[in-house]
């Protein structure tokens, strides 16, 4: 037993529009991972910079429009937990994507069994 055209083509709109948004949310992802990724990389150069430095060195860290004298170590602890949290952020932004990426599929597969049921 067939559907109706009508509710055939709202059915395909609806799929099309899930796949759409799910396509556009890939990207989105894609970008933001690149971000804690790029992020990453800028908090490793800092901490191998800060490493090659005397324990006894006095570093001042911007803050707003003025420069704070901080501990050497603090500032790398600081570093090493921006880290962490950016590794974490990546994991849940990987999930995410994963997640997306099996809706979009789901929603191709949706599509081409609609269509080749119209044949």
């Amino acid at each position: 037993m067939s559907m109706p055209n009508e509710a055939l083509q709202k059915l395909m709109q609806e799929i099309e529009a899930r796949a759409i948004f799910s396509q556009q949310q890939l990207q989105i992802v894609k970008s933001q991972m690149a971000g804690k990724h790029r992020d990453i990389r800028l908090l490793q150069l800092t901490s191998r910079e800060l490493d090659t430095l005397p324990p006894s060195t006095k570093v001042y860290e911007g803050v707003g429009k003025m420069f704070v004298l901080e501990e050497l170590s603090d500032i790398q602890k600081r570093l090493e937990d921006e880290k962490k949290s950016s590794e974490g952020d990546i994991k849940d932004l990987e999930k995410k994507f994963r997640y997306l990426e099996t809706t979009y599929e789901k929603a191709q597969d949706n599509i081409n069994q609609i269509l080749n049921r119209g044949r």
